[in-house]
């Protein structure tokens, strides 16, 4: 992909860029390789020599860089590895952003502030209980003692900002399409039954009162085949196409096609749309001068 993507920048001369890639780009061992892309996204016209091993173009880049004295386009670049639930999306989905300006831009620029937290969602459930009254459930059948009941205990005060967003708050209203199968169909598209879900070690599915675990691009086996709903009684069972597009923060009036095994590896591949808007909003509003 980042070839491609430094040679569009190349080619285009965009006033701004993002990218956004997994996290475990950031582990130890693509270090080098990490900042290597990062210099050729700061540095896009200076592009490796025929025959040119990524490692020798590398060391060039990093002599352009000390230099200090820079020719042509130029690109100022940040990095951060953010967690789409801290900007409320229904799902703990940590990814790399990568935002670039063009140096020429002069803007100023830093990731935004985070406006969900795991306190104050586990404050809503633990200590007001707003969470279970507006989901309407009953002291019977909300979760027994759990670490997060006793770290909600210790909270002193209400945590600013809002509560994480949990499955429940994603797919409450739809009709769950293993125990109602006519009337999810009938009443959302993309909404049907997918059998054959179980739990391992290892593969255990997302509780319903926390935001769901990362989708995988995969389906089957771990760790593609994460992508179930765990209920309370410990039952598990696939999400569906629509349940998955909700846990992206894609609207309802989005349309897949193709097999589930195929929009899942197409939802799993995909960017929630809600930190997607909130990181873009930002560098549009920086570009416009508007923040």
């Amino acid at each position: 992909m980042f070839p491609q993507a430094i040679r569009a920048i190349r080619e285009l001369r965009p006033r701004a860029f993002v990218f956004e890639n997994v996290k475990g780009l950031t582990r130890s061992a693509f270090a080098n390789y990490l900042e290597y892309i990062r210099l050729q996204l700061r540095h896009p016209e200076l592009v490796a020599k025929s025959g040119e091993t990524w490692h020798d173009h590398l060391v060039r880049l990093e002599d352009y860089e000390t230099k200090g004295k820079f020719k042509g386009l130029q690109y100022n670049v940040v990095m951060r590895v953010l967690n789409a639930a801290n900007y409320g999306v229904p799902q703990k989905r940590e990814r790399i952003l990568i935002v670039g300006f063009r140096s020429d831009t002069n803007v100023e620029w830093h990731f935004p502030e985070h406006t969900h937290s795991q306190d104050a969602l586990l404050w809503s459930q633990w200590r007001s209980g707003e969470y279970w009254d507006r989901h309407q459930v009953a002291k019977r059948d909300r979760p027994a003692e759990t670490a997060g009941r006793a770290r909600a205990l210790k909270l002193l005060q209400q945590p600013a900002g809002s509560p994480w967003l949990t499955v429940r708050d994603a797919i409450a209203d739809l009709p769950d399409p293993e125990l109602h199968p006519l009337l999810a169909v009938a009443q959302f598209r993309d909404h049907r039954f997918q059998p054959g879900a179980r739990s391992y070690p290892g593969h255990t599915g997302s509780p319903l009162d926390e935001p769901a675990k990362t989708l995988k691009a995969g389906v089957h086996g771990v760790p593609g085949g994460e992508n179930m709903l765990r209920r309370p009684d410990g039952s598990v069972r696939y999400f569906t196409i629509r349940e998955s597009a909700r846990l992206q923060t894609f609207p309802d009036e989005m349309i897949f096609h193709g097999s589930w095994t195929e929009t899942m590896r197409q939802l799993g591949n995909a960017v929630p749309t809600r930190l997607a808007q909130v990181v873009i909003q930002k560098v549009r509003d920086s570009l416009t001068g508007t923040v």
